[in-house]
């Protein structure tokens, strides 16, 4: 059910200003910023060759993570990303064995263009997990 690692998601309180660290570090491909409304922030990708960092910042102040940043006022990691082959059955598969899913539980269209899902941390040991649709 579990496929391979997407990314992982970084919360700041500037997406582009931490991935052009990584760009000029590291010498990742950056990507564009992207605001995604839905989810309440702006993403802009760190592309590396195994996997990708996502950077995320709040859009707006009723945004998801506007919390965490105000916890953690210099960022820090927020959720990983698998991808799954089927979102549904994965999520009814994580249901009966006991997981939460946040939200009402249906799909939404994440960054890069799939359905995707996010796990209560309680139940994955206190890391937040995003679910996508591969």
């Amino acid at each position: 059910m579990l496929g391979r690692l997407n990314h992982v998601a970084i919360a700041t309180k500037d997406a582009v200003k931490a991935a052009k660290i990584y760009g000029a570090a590291f010498g990742a491909q950056i990507s564009e910023a992207v605001p995604l409304p839905e989810h309440g922030v702006t993403t802009v990708f760190a592309t590396l060759p195994n996997t990708k960092i996502e950077f995320i910042e709040p859009l707006g102040e009723a945004s998801p993570i506007a919390k965490f940043i105000e916890r953690n006022p210099d960022g820090g990691i927020h959720h990983v990303c698998y991808e799954v082959v089927d979102i549904i059955a994965s999520r009814d598969t994580l249901v009966r064995e006991g997981a939460r899913v946040l939200g009402d539980g249906v799909p939404k269209i994440g960054a890069h263009g799939k359905p995707v899902l996010f796990l209560h941390p309680k139940d994955f040991s206190g890391a937040l997990v995003e679910i996508e649709q591969a």
